[in-house]
C-alpha cells in the first residue's frame, strides 16, 4: 500500500524558499509545491504513520521558522489529506499537532485544491459531478433568455453552449481523461449533462432518443469532443520553451551539462512507462513519435531561414479579394439569365408563326 500525506497553509515565498533549504539540510524526505501564497508538504510512504512523523517534523521546522520572524501560524486553515491504493477499509490515523500548539488533523473523504477536487483513489467522481452540476444551472439559468420579447433561436443556444457550458464541464479533464483509465462513470454524468443541453436547443419531449436529438443540435458526443481536446493539447508541451517544467518532465535527451529530474519520465524504465497511467506519459509516448525534435525558436523558423524565403520562384498565391468572389457569383447566374431569355424567346416565335 502506497499513501501520500499533504499539508496545506499559506506560507509567503521567501519563507518557502528557506523552509525547503532547512528540511534538505534535515534529510527530511519530504517535497514542497507552491502556488502563490499556498503551499503543500508532501510525504509519501508506506505507512500512514511514517507519513504523519515527517509532516510533524516538517510542522515543527515551520512553526519555529515563522517565530523566528516574528510570524504566527493560522491552525485554522490547515488540513491533511491522504491517498491510497488500498482497496479494503480506508482509515487513516490523524494527525495530532498539539504538542505544537496546533489542533488534531483528522483527514477527510475529500480535499479541494486551486479548484481540483480530490478523493483518495483519484477516481474524480465528485470533481465530475461538482463541475456537470455547475454546467447543468448554467443551462438552467440559460432558460431565462428564452423569456425575452424575441427569444433566442436554436444556433444561439447552440453558441452558448460551446462558449459557456462546456469550458465549465469540461474544467481540468486532463486529470482523468487519459489513456488506460476507467471513465465510464465520468461518460454516464457528461452523457446525461449533454442530453439535457440538446432537450433545451430544440425544445423536444424528454423522452426523445439523445443521438437522434444530439444530430439535429449538431452537438459532437462528448467522448469525441474530449478526444479533440486531447489531440490539439499534444503539441501544446511543445510550443513552451525548453527550460520550462513540463518540456523538463517530458524530454527524453537533456543536455549532459544540466542534472537530469529524478521526477522526470526519461528516468522511468520502458515496463514502467507502460503501467504509469497520466496524460504527461500520454504526451511524451504520442508526441515524440510524431514530432522528435520540434523546436518553436528554431533557426528556420526566422524571418530569412524560412523555405517560402530561400525559394520564393517555387511558391505562388492567388489573392482573391471580396469583389473578386461576388463577381464569380454573379457570372454564371448572368449566363443562366441569357440561356432562359433566349428560350422563352424562341418559344414565343413558334407560337406567333
Amino acid at each position: 500500500m502506497t499513501s501520500t500525506s499533504e499539508w496545506v497553509k499559506d506560507l509567503p515565498s521567501p519563507l518557502f524558499f528557506l523552509l525547503f533549504y532547512i528540511l534538505k539540510n534535515l534529510k527530511i524526505p519530504v517535497s514542497i509545491l507552491s502556488f502563490v501564497d499556498d503551499g503543500l508538504i508532501i510525504a509519501q510512504n508506506n505507512s500512514f504513520e511514517v507519513s504523519n512523523s515527517q509532516l510533524f517534523c516538517s510542522y515543527n521546522v515551520l512553526s519555529k521558522l515563522l517565530d523566528s520572524f516574528g510570524l504566527i501560524i493560522e491552525h485554522s486553515k490547515t488540513e491533511i489529506f491522504h491517498f491510497s491504493r488500498s482497496q479494503g477499509l480506508f482509515n487513516p490515523p490523524p494527525l495530532d499537532l498539539s504538542p505544537l500548539g496546533g489542533p488534531i488533523l483528522c483527514p477527510k473523504d475529500s480535499w479541494k485544491y486551486l479548484g481540483f477536487i480530490f478523493d483518495y483513489k483519484l477516481a474524480f467522481h465528485k470533481y465530475i459531478d461538482h463541475y456537470t452540476n455547475k454546467a447543468i444551472s448554467t443551462v438552467k439559468c440559460m432558460k431565462l433568455l428564452g423569456n425575452l420579447l424575441q427569444g433566442i433561436s436554436p444556433l444561439q443556444k447552440c453558441l452558448l453552449y460551446r462558449c459557456c457550458v462546456l469550458p465549465i464541464a469540461l474544467y481540468g479533464f486532463q486529470l482523468w481523461f487519459f489513456n488506460k483509465v476507467p471513465i465510464s462513470y465520468h461518460m454516464k454524468i457528461l452523457n446525461k449533462m449533454q442530453r439535457r443541453v440538446a432537450i433545451w436547443i430544440l425544445g423536444t419531449f424528454k423522452t426523445s432518443p439523445s443521438e437522434g436529438i444530439k444530430a439535429i443540435a449538431e452537438i459532437i458526443p462528448i467522448r469525441f469532443h474530449l478526444q479533440k481536446l486531447a489531440k490539439r493539447l499534444q503539441m501544446r508541451p511543445f510550443k513552451l520553451l525548453i527550460n520550462h517544467i513540463l518540456r523538463n518532465l517530458m524530454d527524453d535527451s537533456l543536455p549532459s551539462s544540466i542534472s537530469p529530474n529524478p521526477h522526470s519520465i526519461s528516468s522511468l524504465t520502458n515496463c514502467q512507462k507502460t503501467t504509469t497511467k497520466g496524460h504527461l506519459i500520454d504526451f511524451c509516448t504520442k508526441s515524440y513519435g510524431i514530432f522528435p525534435s520540434f523546436s518553436p525558436l528554431n533557426q528556420e523558423f526566422s524571418p530569412g531561414s524560412r523555405i517560402i524565403d530561400i525559394f520564393p520562384d517555387h511558391f505562388s498565391f492567388n489573392l482573391v479579394t471580396k469583389k473578386d468572389k461576388e463577381k464569380k457569383m454573379t457570372k454564371p447566374m448572368h449566363k443562366n439569365s441569357i440561356i432562359w431569355f433566349s428560350t422563352t424567346l424562341c418559344y414565343l416565335l413558334q407560337l406567333l408563326s
